[in-house]
């Protein structure tokens, strides 16, 4: 029982960690785009970007509270952001995954469940 409120704990603190960083960046980028001449265009490899070090950071977090099997809270980690992320769009525009979202989030996958190995070594036994 309390090996499962620890993994819990270590996927919510992370998934916690991920938004923060996610609304954080998009805030940023907004004000830039409102107060600057630059165009959305200009940010997209900076978004993409800091998205993955949000999902690692993330992975880090939750395989670190959780301090073992970094590999797979880092995956449910990553697949409750996907999930949610889908949820919102189908339900918020009617729309799906296209197949570029999907090989953005099978990547936000790897470096999610990446990142949830090194929180678990960063952490130790």
């Amino acid at each position: 029982m309390q090996e499962t409120k620890q993994i819990g704990k270590g996927i919510l603190s992370g998934l916690m960690a991920i938004f923060i960083v996610m609304i954080v960046t998009s805030l940023l980028v907004s004000l830039m785009l409102t107060f600057t001449s630059m165009q959305e265009a200009s940010f997209k490899w900076m978004i993409m970007i800091l998205s993955f070090v949000a999902l690692l950071l993330g992975g880090i977090i939750s395989g670190g509270k959780a301090k073992e099997r970094g590999w797979l809270i880092g995956a449910i980690t990553s697949l409750t952001f996907s999930v949610t992320v889908f949820l919102f769009q189908y339900l918020g525009f009617g729309e799906t995954f296209s197949p570029e979202q999907f090989i953005y989030h099978g990547a936000f996958l790897g470096i999610c469940m990446f990142g949830g190995m090194i929180g678990v070594n960063l952490r130790g036994k």
